[in-house]
């Protein structure tokens, strides 16, 4: 199905082109524009929220929306481990420097560390604001068409930004392509991701050059087949965008109002 084994953990864009194309669940004739402002006040959500409680009934609030429009629940928790280690090297140094009661103490290097039950609650409020970003971001992609996503910013961003968007987007998605054609056939000559990191680093780095070399010129290529099929630096989508309805409009004003509440009366309320 996809052209991108490079490893199951990674979001695999075809596959997540599938689900959105097939319009298989209730949510995918929902109007992108609901969703899209579900998302923003999500991320509003997740910013204001502290309360534990708070974050952990939203996460699994998301997490059953998810689940709900038949999306792939078992690959969405192997695609967590991405923005898990991102979170844990931004924050795992941050933890061992929080005041509390100490959980874990050890010397490294004459330097003491100390894990305190306030570490360990920053890392877990962190992980749960990531996680339910990115649960939502996928159910988002997901379950919207790539035309109406085009029209979205085609209307919403102004020129060149709409372009710039949508050609990065394109652009992304060629370069992982070819991330996974070149690692297959490093895998089929006896190379590995760990073993070669650990010793062939030159050979990696060799293929790093090489992908960033292969994009910029299929990058090229496309822009001049754009420019004889007639681009001219404007690509404006005309496809209908289905509006919110009036229930998506009062979804949307009930959740503005269960944002607010949870961010007066959490813990270091307005």
């Amino acid at each position: 199905m996809s052209s991108l084994p490079v490893s199951s953990h990674i979001p695999d864009p075809d596959l997540i082109t599938l689900y959105a194309e097939r319009k298989g669940s209730f949510f995918s004739s929902v109007s992108p524009w609901t969703k899209l402002a579900a998302l923003a006040l999500l991320v509003v959500a997740v910013t204001v929220l502290q309360s534990p409680p708070l974050l952990v009934g939203l996460y699994l609030a998301v997490l059953c929306v998810f689940a709900l429009a038949g999306l792939p629940v078992a690959k969405l928790f192997r695609w967590y481990l991405v923005p898990l280690v991102f979170v844990l090297s931004l924050v795992g140094i941050l933890a061992w420097t929080q005041p509390g009661n100490p959980v874990l103490a050890f010397s490294l290097g004459g330097v003491p560390l100390v894990l305190t039950d306030s570490g360990i609650l920053l890392v877990a409020v962190l992980s749960l604001k990531t996680l339910t970003t990115v649960t939502f971001s996928l159910f988002f992609l997901m379950t919207t068409r790539y035309e109406h996503l085009a029209g979205m910013i085609s209307r919403a961003l102004p020129a060149p930004l709409d372009q710039i968007f949508l050609m990065a987007y394109r652009f992304f998605l060629l370069a992982l392509a070819m991330a996974g054609s070149v690692l297959k056939a490093v895998r089929s000559r006896g190379g590995g991701l760990v073993r070669g990191i650990r010793t062939e680093g030159g050979l990696f780095a060799e293929v790093i050059g090489l992908l960033f070399i292969r994009s910029f010129d299929r990058a090229e290529r496309v822009e001049k087949a754009m420019a004889a099929r007639g681009y001219q630096g404007s690509y404006a989508s005309a496809v209908p965008v289905p509006p919110p309805s009036l229930a998506g409009y009062v979804l949307i004003a009930l959740f503005t109002v269960l944002v607010v509440a949870g961010a007066r009366l959490g813990p270091g309320g307005w």
